[in-house]
Order: structure tokens, then sequence, then C-alpha cells
């Protein structure tokens, strides 16, 4: 089962952009979405698939992290 994954957008070069998730920082595929820095993203199998609001993003964020500390819950 493929998850998509919430990450920041750190930086763009063309079709390309680094982005840091919970696990770690790597470069995506930014054509399906147009995204600048600062931009929350969900990426799924090396795409940026959609832009997040921050606070959906945020949120997501949380549900990972509590997942992750109770993996059992």
């Amino acid at each position: 089962m493929c998850l998509a994954v919430p990450a920041k957008v750190v930086s763009v070069t063309g079709d390309r952009a680094e982005v840091v998730s919970l696990i770690g920082t790597r470069q995506v595929d930014v054509r399906l979405v147009h995204v600048r820095p600062g931009d929350f993203v969900l990426v799924q199998g090396g795409f940026a698939v959609e832009r997040l609001d921050p606070k959906d993003a945020e949120e997501i964020l949380g549900a990972w992290e509590a997942a992750e500390a109770d993996p059992h819950a």
C-alpha cells in the first residue's frame, strides 16, 4: 500500500523540488502542481500530487506523529 506523505517545499528548480517530510529530505517531481518554497504538498511515488493548506498540513503531520508514537492505536 502506498501512502501520500505530507512534505514542506524547501526549494524548486525547474520540474523538481527539494522537500522535507517525516521520512527525510528528498527530490520530487512537481510537474503536477505549482509550488513555491514554503508550500506544503502531498508526495506519492516521487511526485507532488497536491498542494496543501498549511493548517491542513499541520493537522496531517500531527496525525502521522501520533501514529508513529503509538503504532497499535
